[in-house]
């Protein structure tokens, strides 16, 4: 009885193996076939040998006057050209006008008290242009000088602050993503001086359900200085507390009132 169960247990391990054989002469089959079929794939897509070969003539980019360092892109938007606030709008009452100081000079500066001004445009993805400047005069230190912001889509800020000779958190001074990301470098010109952001905004993407699937990036050159380079944005920029990802779709563009005299010219906006 003890031999019949160690033939019949042989017989068992005997047809695995002929089994697991089967298996793996078949993945090797496959492997095989792959493989002859990426050389036949290859012989028919041979490597160029022309230089013309390679060459895409259609279908060709759109033609677009990139203006000079005092006038926008032909195909860009207009936000602000020193001479009105059309464009604008109260972020804290939107069926009020703008009504931030307009100056001889080009430029609007922050009218305190009067609070955040806002687009009228919802926007997504965007190439955003613009100028500011802090006060000539230096009455404070730290985020009290020369503080301003200006927040895409409404949520995410990159801070604007006079941080020449000014230290404060690093994720707070000019050319930070608020609170989340510090700049590269600090590439502040002194006060009084106007300086340039050149920023480049991809929007959050969100599903159905509301669930965030790809987040936000950012990056800003300041004064032609890179200092975000294709940062993610991990939510909205809270002052306290965590970032936050609600779903949204396009939203303004909006400028903060934080109580400084803060300039601003030059604004325009490519939406990508």
């Amino acid at each position: 009885m003890h031999g019949h169960k160690i033939q019949k247990t042989m017989k068992k391990t005997a047809t695995l193996l002929f089994v697991l054989f089967l298996i793996i002469g078949c993945k090797e089959a496959q492997t095989q076939k792959k493989e002859s079929d990426i050389k036949s794939k290859d012989m028919q897509q041979q490597e160029p040998t022309k230089p013309e070969e390679t060459e895409q003539w259609e279908p060709q980019p759109v033609v677009v006057d990139p203006g000079s360092a005092a006038t926008a892109p032909s195909d860009a938007i207009v936000l602000f050209n020193g001479t009105d606030l059309a464009e604008w709008v109260s972020a804290k009452d939107t069926s009020r006008a703008a009504d931030w100081i307009l100056n001889e000079d080009g430029s609007m500066t922050v009218r305190r008290g009067f609070d955040d001004i806002q687009t009228k445009r919802d926007f997504g993805s965007v190439q955003l242009h613009i100028e500011w400047r802090s006060p000539t005069i230096v009455v404070d230190e730290g985020q009290d000088r020369g503080n301003s912001g200006i927040f895409l889509q409404n949520r995410y800020e990159v801070q604007v602050l006079d941080n020449y000779e000014n230290k404060t958190y690093a994720n707070g001074q000019a050319g930070s993503l608020y609170k989340q990301t510090p700049p590269l470098v600090n590439a502040c010109r002194p006060p009084g001086e106007w300086q340039t952001y050149d920023i480049i905004f991809h929007a959050p993407e969100f599903d159905r359900k509301g669930e965030k699937t790809r987040s936000a990036t950012i990056t800003v050159l300041h004064n032609g200085i890179l200092v975000q380079d294709h940062t993610e944005i991990l939510g909205t920029t809270e002052y306290i507390g965590w970032p936050k990802n609600k779903a949204h779709g396009k939203a303004p563009l909006k400028l903060q009132d934080h109580d400084c005299d803060v300039s601003y010219r030059n604004i325009w906006v490519r939406e990508l």
